[in-house]
């Protein structure tokens, strides 16, 4: 899986701290924390048909990720939201869009750790693109990577920040072995998530996905649990072995760049329906559904 150059994003405006500017002159200090330590919190948000879908629980996710990080000065939710629509509305973005919203710590006022030297408050940076679901429609395949996922003993993974090293260092597994995605393992060797999205399988007409204790308890991931629950589909959360996944009936990533996508193959194992129960599609007819009526509307 390798996103491509979309024309239409050659001259979009990117937002920095509140100041619209086209993508050639959008540029952030080197003194910023993004730039010194990776010291920032990011949000994926995609737009619907004239709605941001889930913006509610992703402002909040990331407002808390950065009081975690005892950032300072954070800006208040509503210009957030401002700096959001009038970057869509410059881009005449309303629907098949994503923005990356970036938020750091801010700039120093020279280089270094502490942050006691930000003194100039949080940097914002909104960042649309027309970007369609980046897997498409077909099935992906899955390799497992030898770089374990972050647990909570060591950069916990529930702050949603952007120092995604670990999970770039099991992409490039990934790359090297032709696969679209990595698989990653926790600490205990139990399947915690792919590099980019959380995972869940259907076995005998159960659905399962690992506990979020070293992933990230994604907003889809979350969606997917309700929509479930919702259609009296029998969900447990629970340590999963690469052995039950090897065997499941079906297994898909959930997030908000790729929404819901079937994994055909992992590590060279073909995921065979053994059972005949078919709860992707049921599942993801619903999800759909969803983004196409709820989200907060654009107000342009």
């Amino acid at each position: 899986m390798l996103q491509s150059f979309n024309p239409k994003n050659e001259n979009i405006f990117v937002s920095i701290n509140g100041k619209l500017l086209p993508r050639n002159e959008a540029r952030i200090s080197v003194f910023d924390s993004t730039v010194q330590g990776g010291d920032a919190v990011w949000e994926g948000l995609r737009i619907y048909d004239g709605r941001i879908f889930c913006l509610e629980e992703h402002l909040n996710r990331m407002i808390e990720s950065a009081h975690a990080l005892a950032f300072q000065n954070v800006p208040a939710k509503e210009e957030i939201k401002k700096a959001i629509f009038e970057t869509l509305k410059a881009n005449g973005m309303r629907d098949e869009s994503h923005i990356r919203l970036t938020l750091s710590r801010g700039e120093k006022i020279t280089s270094g750790m502490d942050p006691r030297l930000n003194t100039k408050g949080c940097t914002l940076i909104v960042l649309a693109e027309w970007k369609k679901p980046v897997y498409g429609s077909k099935g992906i395949k899955l390799t497992t990577s030898s770089v374990r996922r972050n647990s909570p003993m060591n950069l916990d993974s529930k702050i949603h920040h952007n120092n995604l090293l670990n999970n770039i260092l099991a992409k490039i597994e990934a790359n090297v072995a032709g696969a679209d995605d990595a698989l990653m393992l926790d600490n205990h060797g139990f399947v915690s998530e792919t590099n980019a999205c959380n995972i869940f399988h259907c076995k005998n007409g159960k659905l399962y996905t690992p506990h979020a204790d070293a992933c990230l308890p994604g907003i889809t991931r979350k969606k997917v649990i309700d929509i479930a629950l919702s259609e009296k589909i029998s969900i447990t959360e629970k340590n999963i072995s690469l052995t039950e996944i090897y065997n499941a009936d079906e297994v898909f990533t959930t997030g908000t760049m790729g929404e819901l996508v079937l994994a055909d193959e992992i590590d060279g194992r073909k995921i065979i329906n053994r059972s005949g129960e078919k709860l992707f599609d049921k599942l993801f007819s619903v999800y759909r559904k969803m983004t196409d009526s709820e989200g907060e509307k654009l107000p342009f």
